[in-house]
C-alpha cells in the first residue's frame, strides 16, 4: 500500500485534522514524538504574534494501540488555540484580494463571494498537520538508519558559508539557532536583516536546504515519469506554501558546467563502488545512490505584508490597498522543518515501495538484504545479449 496523507481544516477553524494512511504496523509511537517537531515549527527569528497564541500538540486519535501503531490509518488532532477568539463572531468582508496569495484565484477558482474560505485553508497553518504527519514518517526512517535534517542557506541577500562543513554538523548547529542556519556569522546578519525588514514593514525569503543521510540505494526509479524520486520529492516541496523553486544537488551551478566536470566520477574502493562528489545530490535517472541526498528550495518573501500593496476591492469595483491579516516577517527559518517533513513523507514512502510487508518485523530482514554499491551485489556477466528477436 502506498503511503499517503490528507489534511483538513482551516485557519482559524477549530482544529486540524491529518489521516496518515500506510505506516506499518509495530512501529513505537507516541504524542512526545511528534510534538518535538510541531515545536520546531512555531519558533524562529522573524515568527508573527500567532506564534506566542498557539502551542501546538498533536493528539493520536487512532492507529496506536499498546505504543505501537497497529497499521491501521493514523488520525492526528491539532486544536487551533486561537479559534475562541474567531467563534460565534461576525467576521468583517474580505473582498481586497492580497497579491501573491491565494485570494483571488480561490475567488476564480471557487467563485467564493468572499475571499476567506481561500485564504483559510490556503494558509501555512494548515502545514502543522504536515509537520505531525512527517515526525511520524521520520521516526519510521529512523529506525533504520536514515538522517532527515535541514538548516537555511540564505535569508534575502545574505549568504550562508558551509563549504567544508559536514552534513551533521550542519544540522545539529541549525537546530541551535534562532535562525536555523549553521554559520554562527551568516546567521547574525540574517537575524539583522530580518530587524530591518520587520521595521521596513515588509517581509523576506530565502533558500532552505533539506538533506537525508544514510538513504539507501536503489529507492525510486526511471521506469514512468511519476516514479522518479526527483519528480516525487519536488512535487512534495513545491506544495508548501510560498516554496516557487526546488533544485538537487547543484543543478544550477551545473549549468555552467562542461559534461566533464557537471557529473560526479565513479571509482572503486576494494569491493565498494564511490563517487568522488554529489553534484547530482544523491540521485541519478530518478533513482537514490546512497550518497547524502541534497536538495534546496526557494521561499519567495511572504505575502502578507504590513506596507499596503496595490489590489482591487472586489465588491466596489475600485482599486485600493491590501488589509493586513496577522502574518511572519520571515518565515524562513520556521519552514526548515516543514522542508524535512515533505521530505521525510516521500523518502519513508519510497522506502516502504522498496521493502514491502505489513509490520516492522517484516520489514527489518528486507532491508539488510537490499543492494549495496559493491562489486558483489552487481554480478556482471560481460558477454553479448540478445536483447531482441526478430517477430
Amino acid at each position: 500500500m502506498p503511503l499517503r496523507f490528507l489534511t483538513a481544516g482551516e485557519s482559524h477553524g477549530p482544529a486540524l485534522v491529518v489521516i496518515l494512511e500506510g505506516i506499518p504496523a509495530g512501529l513505537p509511537l507516541n504524542e512526545e514524538i511528534i510534538a518535538r517537531d510541531l515545536a520546531r515549527r512555531q519558533h524562529g527569528m522573524g515568527a508573527g504574534a500567532r506564534m506566542k497564541l498557539e502551542h501546538d500538540r498533536a493528539r493520536i486519535l487512532a492507529g496506536v494501540m499498546a505504543g505501537e501503531t497497529t497499521g491501521a490509518p493514523l488520525a492526528l488532532l491539532i486544536e487551533n488555540a486561537d479559534h475562541a477568539r474567531w467563534k460565534g463572531k461576525d467576521i468583517a468582508p474580505f473582498t481586497t484580494p492580497r497579491p501573491g496569495h491565494a485570494d483571488l484565484s480561490g475567488a476564480v477558482k471557487y467563485g467564493y463571494r468572499d475571499l476567506r474560505p481561500a485564504l483559510e485553508r490556503a494558509s501555512a497553518r494548515e502545514t502543522a498537520a504536515r509537520v505531525a504527519a512527517g515526525a511520524v514518517c521520520r521516526h519510521l526512517l529512523e529506525q533504520f538508519g536514515v538522517q532527515v535534517g535541514g538548516y537555511v542557506v540564505s535569508i534575502g541577500k545574505v549568504e550562508s558559508r558551509l563549504e567544508g562543513m559536514p552534513y551533521g554538523e550542519r544540522i545539529a548547529r541549525a537546530r541551535e539557532s534562532d535562525v536555523s542556519c549553521p554559520d554562527a556569522q551568516a546567521a547574525e546578519a540574517m537575524r539583522s536583516a530580518i530587524r530591518e525588514i520587520m521595521q521596513a514593514r515588509d517581509t523576506l525569503g530565502g533558500v532552505i536546504e533539506v538533506v537525508a543521510l544514510n538513504v539507501p540505494p536503489g529507492l525510486g526509479s526511471f521506469a514512468q515519469w511519476d516514479r522518479r524520486l526527483e519528480a516525487r520529492i519536488g512535487a512534495a516541496l513545491l506544495s508548501v506554501p510560498a516554496i516557487k523553486g526546488v533544485e538537487f544537488g547543484d543543478a544550477f551551478a551545473n549549468t555552467r558546467l562542461p559534461g566533464t566536470q557537471a557529473h560526479d566520477p565513479i571509482r572503486l574502493k576494494g569491493d565498494a563502488i564511490v563517487r568522488t562528489g554529489n553534484r547530482s545530490g544523491g540521485l541519478e535517472g530518478g533513482i537514490s545512490t546512497g550518497e547524502p541526498l541534497v536538495v534546496r528550495a526557494a521561499m519567495k518573501p511572504i505575502a502578507t505584508t504590513l506596507t499596503p500593496q496595490q489590489t482591487v476591492d472586489l465588491s466596489q469595483g475600485v482599486e485600493t490597498e491590501t488589509r493586513y491579516e496577522r502574518s511572519d516577517f520571515c518565515p524562513v527559518p520556521r519552514a526548515v522543518v516543514i522542508l524535512e517533513a515533505m521530505l521525510a513523507f516521500v523518502l519513508a514512502d519510497a522506502l516502504l515501495e522498496k521493502l514491502g510487508g505489513d509490520s516492522l518485523a517484516e520489514i527489518r530482514p528486507r532491508f539488510e538484504t537490499l543492494r549495496q554499491m559493491r562489486l558483489s551485489d552487481l554480478p556482471m556477466e560481460g558477454t553479448p545479449h540478445r536483447f531482441w528477436e526478430d517477430t
